[in-house]
C-alpha cells in the first residue's frame, strides 16, 4: 500500500515537473533570474565578498557529513583550528543546500557560485506564484498565456539593487536565501487561507516547510519577517472570511517550529555560552548603519566597500528609482480605485477586493521598512531592544525590496489587451538595463580561483581566523593568536603523545606519561557538551588559570593513557533533536499516511 502512494506521489510531481517545463512565464521568470547570476553562471573563477567564507563553511558542512556529525554543530578548522560551535548558531539550510551541488561532483567555487545563484533565480519564481495569485491578468496569444504582472514583479525583485548587494557585494548567503522563502511565505499561507479541504494538508505542509526553510537560512530575518507575515495573516483571513482557518495555520506554524527546533532552540538557549556581545558592540552598533534619504532614493553610488558611518559607506543602500517611483504612481492609482469602488459598491465590498488590499498593505509595509533604515526611526530601535541584533538598519531593505517589487506588477492589472505586452517587456528592459552593472562582481569579472589554492597558504590561514569571534565559547578571554599544531600537549611534566587522530567532533589518541604526573592541554576550545575520556572513564576536564584561549586541560598520572575527547549532545540539543525527528517524521507520515494527500494542481 505505501509503495502504491509512494508510486502516485512519484507520478504527479513528474506531471508537474512536465507542465512546469512548458510554462512559458516560468521560463521567462528563470531566463531574467540567469541573466542576473551570469557572471556566477558562466564564468570560471571567483569573486570577492564581503563575507568570504562561504567555501570554508561548505567544506565544515561536508566534513561534518563524512564524519556523521548530522546535524552539524562544532567546525573543526576555523577559530584557527581549535574550532568552534558555528552551525550551533549560525543557520544551515543555505550549506545543506549546497551540499548538493557537491553530491553532484561540483567543485566548491562552483558550489558556492550556484548556491547563491539558485537562491535569487528562486526567488523570482517564488515572487511569480505570489503575484500572479494576486494580480489576475493575462494575455492569451494563440494557446499562450502569458501573466504579465507577475513576470514584473519577479523580475523586480530580481533585479533589485540590494538583491545585488546581497550577493555581489556582501557575499550574504544566507540573507539572500531568506530573500527566497518571503514571497513562498505569503504564497503558501494564502493558499492554506483559501483552500478547500481536499488540497488543505497540501498547502498545510508547505507553509510548515516554507517557514521551516527560514527559521533555517536567516535568523534575523525571521526577527524582521515575522510581524510582517502575522499582520498579513490578519488581512487576508479578513478579506477572505476565514477565521476558521486559525487553528490550521497555528498548527502548521507549530509544526515548522519543530522541524527547525534542532537548529533554533540550541541557538536560543546556547548563546549564553559565547561572546554574542561582540557582535553587537564597535562596528556592529546599529547607530553606526542608518542610511539617508538620499542614499534610499536619488543616489546612483555603486561600490564594493564596507558601511560606515553616515553617508561615508562604500556600498549601496539604494532602493532602486524605478522601484520606489512606480510604486508610488500604483499607490495613487490603486486608492482612487479604491475610493471609486467604495463609492460605488459600497466600503465593506471594496476593502474586500484581495488585489487592492494586497497591494496598500504592501506599499506601507515598504515604505515602513524604508523609514526603518533611517535615522528617524531611532525612538523605535530604542524602545525595541531586540532591534539591536539586526546590527544594520539597512537589513530593513530586504523586506522593502520584497514589498515594493510585488507592488509595481499592479501597474499591468489594468492595462488590458497587446499593449500590456510591450509595455511589460519596456518595463522588465528598463529595470535589467538600469542595474546591469550593480549584478557583477568586482572589476566586472571573477578572478583565477581553485578549491586548491582557496584552502591552502595564507588564504586557508584568513578563513580560519575570519569571524573568529562570532561565536567564540565565553571561557575564552581572548582569540587565539596562532593556529593548532597538535591536539594534545604537554604542559608540564614529561612523555611521549602518539597515534593521534581528529574528526570534526572528536579527537583521540595514545599519551605516555614517564613522569608520576603530567598536565595535559587539550587544543580544542571549551564548548558545553566536550566530555573526556581516559582509558575508557570520564576525566575532569577544566581551564588553567593562565589559559587565554579557552582550552581543554586534564591531569594524568604516570603510565599508558588513551585520550578519547568528543563533544556530545547537552540536554537541549537533545531535545530538540528529537523534536525536530518526530516533526519531520510527522511531516512525511501526513504527505504519504493513511490518506494519502490530495494533491490538485499547483495552479490552481
Amino acid at each position: 500500500m505505501l509503495f502504491a502512494r509512494l508510486t502516485f506521489l512519484l507520478s504527479f510531481m513528474i506531471k508537474k515537473i512536465k507542465s512546469t517545463l512548458f510554462d512559458l512565464n516560468l521560463w521567462i521568470v528563470i531566463i531574467i533570474g540567469v541573466l542576473a547570476c551570469r557572471t556566477l553562471i558562466f564564468q570560471e573563477g571567483y569573486f570577492n565578498m564581503h563575507d568570504d567564507l562561504q567555501m570554508m563553511r561548505q567544506l565544515q558542512m561536508e566534513k561534518c557529513f563524512q564524519d556523521g556529525q548530522i546535524p552539524c554543530r562544532w567546525v573543526p578548522d576555523m577559530g584557527y583550528g581549535y574550532g568552534f560551535p558555528l552551525f550551533n548558531f549560525y543557520p544551515p539550510l543555505p550549506y545543506l543546500i549546497g551540499q548538493i551541488f557537491r553530491i553532484l561532483g561540483f567543485s566548491f567555487v562552483n558550489t558556492v557560485k550556484y548556491t547563491f545563484s539558485a537562491s535569487v533565480i528562486l526567488s523570482g519564481v517564488f515572487m511569480y506564484y505570489l503575484s500572479r495569485e494576486f494580480l489576475m491578468n493575462s494575455l492569451k496569444i494563440g494557446n499562450l498565456k502569458l501573466h504579465m504582472p507577475a513576470i514584473v514583479s519577479s523580475a523586480f525583485y530580481i533585479w533589485a539593487p540590494y538583491h545585488a548587494v546581497d550577493v555581489y557585494v556582501r557575499g550574504a548567503m544566507n540573507e539572500s536565501w531568506a530573500l527566497t522563502w518571503f514571497p513562498l511565505i505569503f504564497y503558501t499561507s494564502y493558499k492554506l487561507v483559501t483552500a478547500m479541504k481536499e488540497n488543505s494538508r497540501f498547502w498545510f505542509l508547505a507553509l510548515a516547510f516554507s517557514y521551516f526553510a527560514l527559521f533555517t537560512s536567516h535568523n534575523l530575518m525571521v526577527l524582521i519577517f515575522t510581524p510582517v507575515f502575522f499582520a498579513w495573516l490578519l488581512l487576508i483571513l479578513w478579506i477572505e472570511n476565514a477565521w476558521g482557518k486559525i487553528p490550521k495555520l497555528f498548527l502548521s506554524g507549530l509544526l515548522s517550529l519543530g522541524m527547525a527546533a534542532f537548529f533554533t532552540l540550541p541557538a536560543i538557549f546556547e548563546n549564553k555560552y559565547t561572546q554574542i556581545k561582540s557582535q553587537l558592540e564597535g562596528y556592529y552598533d546599529y547607530n553606526a548603519h542608518f542610511v539617508s534619504l538620499n542614499q534610499l532614493l536619488f543616489s546612483r553610488y555603486w561600490g564594493y566597500g564596507p558601511s560606515v558611518w553616515l553617508e561615508e559607506d562604500k556600498m549601496s543602500f539604494q532602493i532602486g528609482h524605478l522601484h520606489w517611483v512606480l510604486s508610488l504612481v500604483v499607490f495613487v492609482y490603486v486608492f482612487s480605485r479604491l475610493v471609486i469602488k467604495s463609492r460605488e459598491e459600497g466600503f465593506i465590498i471594496a476593502f474586500k477586493d484581495k488585489t487592492i488590499m494586497a497591494v496598500l498593505f504592501l506599499f506601507a509595509i515598504g515604505w515602513s521598512s524604508a523609514f526603518m533604515t533611517h535615522v528617524r526611526s531611532i525612538n523605535i530601535w530604542m524602545a525595541i531592544d531586540q532591534l539591536k541584533y539586526l546590527q544594520f538598519p539597512w537589513r530593513f531593505l530586504t523586506i522593502v525590496i520584497f514589498s515594493l517589487s510585488f507592488v509595481v506588477g499592479v501597474v499591468f492589472v489594468y492595462i488590458k489587451g497587446r499593449l500590456s505586452l510591450f509595455l511589460c517587456f519596456a518595463l522588465i528592459f528598463a529595470v535589467v538595463f538600469s542595474n546591469w552593472n550593480y549584478f557583477l562582481p568586482e572589476y566586472g569579472k571573477m578572478g583565477k580561483l581553485t578549491d586548491e589554492e582557496k584552502f591552502s597558504g595564507v588564504a586557508w590561514e584568513l578563513q580560519q581566523t575570519a569571524g573568529i569571534y562570532d561565536y567564540l565559547p565565553v571561557h575564552a578571554k581572548t582569540a587565539p593568536k596562532s593556529p593548532k599544531k597538535e591536539t594534545f600537549e604537554f604542559v608540564f611534566g614529561s612523555g611521549a603523545v602518539s597515534k593521534e587522530e581528529n574528526g570534526t567532533y572528536w579527537s583521540k589518541g595514545n599519551i605516555l606519561v614517564t613522569t608520576d604526573l603530567a598536565q595535559i592541554r587539550i587544543n580544542i576550545l571549551d564548548f558545553p557538551g566536550w566530555r573526556v575520556f581516559v582509558n575508557g572513564k570520564e576525566t575532569k576536564k577544566y581551564i588553567a588559570d593562565d589559559e587565554e584561549w579557552g582550552r581543554m586541560y586534564i591531569d594524568l598520572e604516570k603510565g599508558d593513557n588513551f585520550i578519547y575527547v568528543q563533544l556530545f549532545n547537552t540536554p537541549i540539543r537533545t531535545i530538540s533533536n528529537l523534536i525536530s525527528f518526530g516533526s519531520w517524521v510527522l511531516f512525511f507520515y501526513l504527505m504519504i499516511g493513511k490518506k494519502l494527500l490530495s494533491l490538485r494542481s499547483f495552479y490552481l
